[in-house]
């Protein structure tokens, strides 16, 4: 292994380890979602309770259990040293740790090129920026899965196609990268297959599990919450917060903090639908691109970044973990095209520190809508929208191949 390389495995392991610490010692708890929903669900489980997905709805896809239920295997053998609630943050931490190590391998390996070690450098730069976030979230394991994925695209498709859907069944973002290799790719009908080939053995495994009532109850779940104060269109209502017109509420049917305010509803009612046409028109320009000869390496990356940026953009819940679908992307971007991908991670980059001092750093601020949070907050979502509009210009600028002339 080179020494640059060997390096840049130390820069990355040590991020995991800094990050992980930082978890236990910001404010407003950011390591919450793990022992307060995680843990309760996985012992559920385990203990012949509800099991969430199979025999109630739940928030999240069936699949997005198992890491959960693997990390109260890895936390058992700690449980008596530290107490169950500190195992099971250990293990995440651990498992996510390891996780991440094996999406880094596949990405850095034991050489590494000059474009895979700068996307290497791009991915612990983000971890640091985004702080506790980007581990103690479920999100944190479709990271490595989408970069193994998207690595994988063009040497072994099949494969690629199966992992990314896997992650798709953790949490839906990386099917945006799925749809974006079937409109980019030449082996679009492998991948198409595979794609439909692994999401049907899952439902026949969740059917054969009894979750034929609750199979899809993940998507229904979401179509009654509101707009959350974080969300890229909340972003006027914060203010109005802050000036004492709207309300910021706290829903303990999905806990999370929501605007009150006059047109909120019907606002967030006209999310879903734009966000389902803008993903169709960005998909549709991306396949005219590539039926007119654009070449994969120059397509799928700002494709797959418009349409992971679409669903942040135009999404009625603005959790800060979402901003961490964003790392793939560029990663994919960085290896593929790395003379044109500065730009979207610098500003990803950039995206990511202001969404730690957002959440967790100033979150207490935000929820009495102080000047200073608000602020942080119109930043990052402004800066969503500005990479927003960078990856549709530079989907819209990749060349397609010109016809031969005939004589």
């Amino acid at each position: 292994m080179k020494p640059r390389v060997i390096g840049l495995w130390a820069a990355f392991l040590a991020a995991h380890v800094l990050v992980a610490w930082l978890g236990w010692v910001y404010p407003t708890q950011p390591m919450g979602d793990v022992v307060l929903v995680y843990q309760p669900w996985s012992a559920s489980a385990l203990s012949g309770g509800a099991i969430v997905g199979i025999t109630e709805s739940w928030v999240y896809p069936q699949p997005a259990l198992l890491p959960m239920l693997l990390t109260q295997l890895l936390a058992w053998p700690l449980n008596s040293l530290v107490g169950t609630t500190g195992a099971y943050l250990i293990g995440w931490a651990v498992l996510i740790t390891a996780l991440d190590a094996v999406g880094f391998g596949v990405l850095v390996g034991r050489v590494g090129t000059a474009a895979r070690r700068s996307a290497g450098w791009f991915w612990t730069a983000a971890l640091l920026l985004f702080g506790p976030i980007a581990m103690y979230r479920i999100d944190a394991v479709t990271v490595p899965l989408a970069v193994i994925g998207g690595c994988w695209l063009v040497r072994r498709p099949a494969v690629a196609a199966a992992v990314l859907t896997l992650a798709a069944w953790v949490k839906i973002w990386p099917g945006a990268l799925v749809v974006a290799a079937i409109a980019a790719a030449r082996t679009r009908m492998r991948i198409l297959l595979v794609f439909l080939a692994t999401s049907a053995a899952i439902v026949v495994v969740l059917f054969l599990l009894g979750a034929d009532r609750h199979l899809f109850g993940f998507i229904f779940e979401q179509t009654g919450r509101g707009l959350q104060i974080e969300a890229v269109a909340a972003t006027p209502f914060m203010w109005m917060a802050a000036a004492g017109a709207a309300s910021i509420d706290y829903s303990f049917e999905i806990l999370t903090f929501q605007i009150g305010a006059p047109g909120v509803e019907v606002l967030s009612t006209l999310l879903t639908p734009l966000m389902a046409l803008a993903a169709i028109g960005v998909l549709l320009l991306g396949a005219v691109k590539a039926a007119r000869g654009a070449s994969f390496p120059r397509l799928f990356p700002p494709l797959a970044l418009t349409l992971v940026a679409v669903l942040i953009v135009t999404n009625k819940v603005g959790s800060p973990q979402f901003q961490t679908w964003l790392i793939a992307p560029v990663i994919l971007w960085v290896i593929f095209d790395r003379t044109r991908a500065g730009i979207p991670a610098a500003l990803v980059l950039i995206l990511a520190g202001l969404t730690c001092l957002v959440y967790p750093l100033t979150y207490d601020g935000l929820l009495r809508a102080e000047l200073v949070p608000v602020l942080l907050l119109t930043a990052r979502n402004a800066l969503v929208i500005v990479l927003l509009v960078i990856a549709v210009r530079a989907l819209i600028r990749v060349p397609i191949a010109r016809p031969a002339k005939r004589n």
